[in-house]
């Protein structure tokens, strides 16, 4: 297997390859934006991956070209964080380095070829699998014994510092764990992971991830706003996180909570304390075979998201509003079947359906039919984690 990109690497570095890594891309299944709050999430890791072809150059040099992209290449004398990197494939190399480094670890070089099926803006997370993938090379060839949740912790600490972008921790943790997975961040040192034991294949429904078009790289301060407002919130309470904050002191508050930080604010925090909750609920739903419960959810928290957290339509945005009309077309073509959610960050990217089987065809074919062919991905869920498959001996 793999042999295009064992070739890749040999023409590209003029020597044969050494190991061969993947790293999934994931799905959120429940929490949306409760990551970033110390909340609880429901998320798994899916069956298109990051892969890469690596080997030890004996240097103190780390190489990467990522298909299509021309070479990146950092010194692992100099790890500190870089202005001009910002949001760049250097930023994050750099980033996983540096957070691997300041555990105490010496860092080997290598050359990687990188090829990937979890496409940028798919709403999967091509950029946490991305981060996996290099934990897992270097702890591979440096020997490090990382945790899966520590390469996890290690990616998001180079997406926030190095890379620019203020994510939580779900997608550098479902795409290290593998499989599906509760997430519990009370404690961000130490979040608690719980695997649930449940085959969606026998479900009755498949698992689509649409794309809706629209590119989300421009709305960073989209994204940004929801956690600056939510600390805006916690604040008033003299807290860091809404994990922290008492719900009923907070609705006791109410309206002096709305006149100091403006009833988004307030409403975003709605959300997400009964999205902690709905969480709970999907986790105890799939553990009893309830699947008709688990969408029931899946119904309320994509409600949720659009009303109270807004993360479907960008603010001012009239003529686009592509992630609004891609769930209106879902919810036409489901017609009172299954399930569809806003999925991941929100604004643009991606939106997530629970189809019938029976109806899968003619859901695909529509959604494609109006937003391109290729829109409408069915997933399956991966249960490995950030991996080395293969070893040339």
């Amino acid at each position: 297997m793999y042999e295009e990109l064992k070739t890749n690497f040999s023409v590209s570095f003029d020597r044969p390859w050494q190991y061969i890594f993947s790293a999934p891309g994931r799905t959120e299944l429940g929490g949306n934006h409760t990551d970033h709050q110390l909340g609880r999430v429901l998320a798994a890791a899916v069956d298109l991956d990051s892969t890469a072809a690596a080997a030890e150059n004996g240097e103190s040099l780390i190489r990467v070209i990522s298909e299509g992209y021309p070479m990146c290449i950092i010194d692992l004398a100099d790890l500190l964080a870089k202005p001009e990197e910002l949001g760049s494939t250097a930023a994050l190399v750099r980033g996983v380095a540096a957070g691997i480094a300041q555990r105490g670890h010496r860092l080997r070089g290598f050359d990687a070829y990188v090829s990937s099926r979890v496409l940028p803006g798919s709403g999967l997370s091509s950029s946490a699998a991305f981060e996996v993938l290099m934990g897992t090379i270097i702890n591979h060839i440096s020997g490090c014994g990382l945790t899966p949740v520590e390469i996890a912790q290690i990616g998001q600490y180079a997406e926030n510092v190095h890379f620019g972008k203020p994510c939580g921790l779900m997608d550098q943790m479902a795409s290290s764990v593998g499989n599906i997975i509760g997430i519990d961040f009370e404690n961000p040192l130490a979040p608690l992971t719980e695997t649930i034991d449940y085959d969606f294949s026998r479900s009755g429904y498949s698992l689509c991830i649409i794309d809706c078009g629209a590119d989300h790289a421009d709305l960073t301060d989209e994204y940004a706003a929801i956690p600056g407002e939510l600390e805006k919130v916690c604040a008033f309470f003299g807290k860091q996180y809404l994990r922290q904050v008492d719900e009923a002191l907070f609705y006791s508050k109410i309206n002096e909570l709305r006149r100091a930080v403006g009833d988004r604010a307030v409403l975003r925090a709605m959300h997400v304390f009964e999205e902690n909750k709905r969480v709970e609920k999907e986790i105890a739903a799939l553990k009893a075979n309830d699947f008709e419960g688990y969408l029931a959810q899946v119904r309320a928290s994509g409600r949720s998201s659009w009303l109270y957290l807004q993360n479907v339509v960008p603010a001012g945005y009239t003529e686009h509003q592509e992630l609004a009309f891609a769930l209106a077309l879902a919810d036409r073509l489901l017609n009172g079947r299954g399930a569809c959610r806003v999925h991941g960050g929100g604004f643009a990217g991606t939106i997530q359906a629970f189809v019938p089987d029976a109806h899968l065809h003619a859901f695909r074919s529509g959604m494609d039919a109006v937003l391109g062919k290729g829109a409408c991905h069915i997933l399956s869920i991966r249960r490995q984690g950030g991996v080395l498959l293969e070893e040339r001996k």
